[in-house]
């Protein structure tokens, strides 16, 4: 039986690549704050490694580091859009199609008495 993919070790390339932009836009906002490693790790409550492991977009950094990373750099508001189902169109035209059609419409009031 052939070895499953281990998601941490090797990403697909898309993930891979989006998680760097997202350590690299971390680093960024930091830096334009003036703020040091050791500064955010201590507001976040992590060391300074795990800061700077996201920071290079190391796929093993938990979620949670990142959302901390966020909340300390203010930018929580922006996590709250991601995957937000109003802004999904292929899954709202999915949940469209597996609604099906009515057989009949439904009949109004009639006023003829």
């Amino acid at each position: 039986m052939p070895a499953r993919p281990n998601l941490l070790n090797t990403p697909p390339y898309e993930i891979e690549q989006v998680i760097k932009i997202l350590g690299a836009n971390l680093r960024t906002a930091r830096l334009r704050r003036g703020l040091s490693l050791e500064d955010v790790a201590e507001k976040a409550g992590v060391g300074r490694h795990a800061v700077a492991c996201a920071e290079r977009g190391k796929p093993t950094t938990s979620i949670a580091v990142y959302t901390a990373l966020l909340w300390v750099l203010g930018l929580t508001p922006q996590l709250a859009e991601v995957a937000n189902p109003d802004h999904d169109d292929e899954g709202k035209t999915l949940a469209r199609a597996r609604e099906g059609v009515r057989a009949r419409q439904p009949k109004g009031l009639s006023d003829d008495f």
